[in-house]
């Protein structure tokens, strides 16, 4: 009888998860000895009734590298951990269903569950594997915000995106002397946000590691804009906040998601400029949910890969409790713990910050 092992998708959506899946589906066929099978929506589809599987064969993950998105769907809501129940007076409840979730895998014949998913998802992976389940993580967040890993898939994608978009503002902001504010994702690390504002040859770019005052920013501007001839970029992630400031968020009111919703940074910069007194035509602009979609670009393709490939071989070998990480030019693994042990800001003091104050850039410090 062949080995199973579940795959399933966790967290929001990112461009390369579906190559990830193929890249385990194709190596679990050469050994003969292991089949695939998926989990829709993350973990829920397990604990739904009846549960939502599906065979992860040749025929099915055929082509499915260069598509966006994930076939298995995904989900930042619930999970086994923390199970929303809608009590009879309205109100909601949360309950722990990871034991009857781990049986439920037994009875299915599940011998290796692989976690694609963030944060988040790998530390709910770490208390599963702490109860006994057989998990394997696979690191997913175009915010490139995990420390164990050089890289995650998508994130050069989002990049990429980023990075055209600030290419097109460009052109509309020096046809019309205009300072234009672009809004990234990067809610604790700004690395989408400094990367694409380097490429693109942004004039300012605001990053949640280095807080950033009005006056820098209007002084930056002012460098830039004579007697109303000029244009500025000015590239924000939406975590960035103001010395001695909070970061602009709202608390989410979807039942199972605790996460805060940040957005509005572009807006409020715009506004305080104006306050501060800054008499230049601005405009903003919020990439929002670009990032994260459409066609992986080549990079994360094959990052995504190495990950399902080297995800899949831990398995093969019996190798638990990990996460699979890139330390270039290796594809390796690390346990959990150390994987969700600290996080991946941009050190203001890196060669990356220093190459873009070498090249004039503002931080607004």
């Amino acid at each position: 009888m062949k080995k199973r092992a579940l795959v399933l998708t966790g967290g929001g959506d990112c461009p390369g998860l579906n190559a990830v899946i193929r890249g385990i589906v194709k190596r679990a066929a050469q050994t003969k000895d292991w089949e695939v099978v998926g989990s829709i929506q993350s973990f829920d589809g397990v604990l739904q009734e009846p549960t939502e599987i599906i065979n992860l064969t040749d025929k099915v993950v055929a082509g499915i590298h260069y598509q966006g998105g994930t076939i298995l769907g995904t989900t930042t809501k619930g999970g086994p951990l923390a199970w929303p129940v809608k009590e009879n007076d309205g109100t909601w409840s949360f309950v722990d269903r990871s034991d009857e979730m781990i049986r439920k895998l037994k009875n299915m014949g599940i011998n290796a569950v692989i976690n694609i998913g963030g944060d988040g998802s790998q530390r709910i992976s770490q208390t599963l594997f702490e109860k006994g389940l057989n998990i394997i993580g696979v690191p997913k967040t175009i915010d490139n915000d995990l420390s164990a890993t050089d890289y995650t898939f998508g994130y050069q994608t989002a990049v990429q995106i980023a990075t055209e978009a600030v290419d097109r503002l460009v052109t509309t902001a020096s046809s019309h002397n205009r300072v234009i504010i672009l809004e990234v994702m990067g809610r604790d690390a700004g690395w989408i946000a400094l990367s694409s504002a380097i490429a693109g040859g942004a004039e300012i770019c605001l990053i949640p590691e280095i807080p950033y005052e009005i006056p820098k920013i209007l002084e930056a501007i002012n460098k830039r804009i004579i007697d109303g001839k000029g244009h500025v970029i000015i590239v924000v992630s939406e975590g960035a906040k103001q010395k001695g400031g909070e970061v602009l968020s709202a608390k989410s009111d979807e039942i199972g998601n605790e996460n805060l919703k940040l957005g509005g940074i572009a807006n409020k910069l715009l506004n305080d400029l104006k306050d501060a007194g800054c008499e230049v035509d601005m405009r903003e602009t919020v990439l929002g949910h670009l990032q994260r979609g459409g066609v992986p670009i080549a990079f994360d393709r094959v990052l995504a890969t190495q990950f399902g490939v080297k995800a899949m071989e831990l398995a093969i070998g019996g190798v638990f409790g990990k996460m699979v990480a890139y330390n270039h030019p290796d594809v390796v693994s690390v346990p959990f713990l150390e994987a969700i042990s600290k996080y991946h800001y941009i050190n203001p003091q890196s060669a990356l910050v220093k190459t873009a104050k070498g090249i004039g850039m503002s931080f607004g410090d």
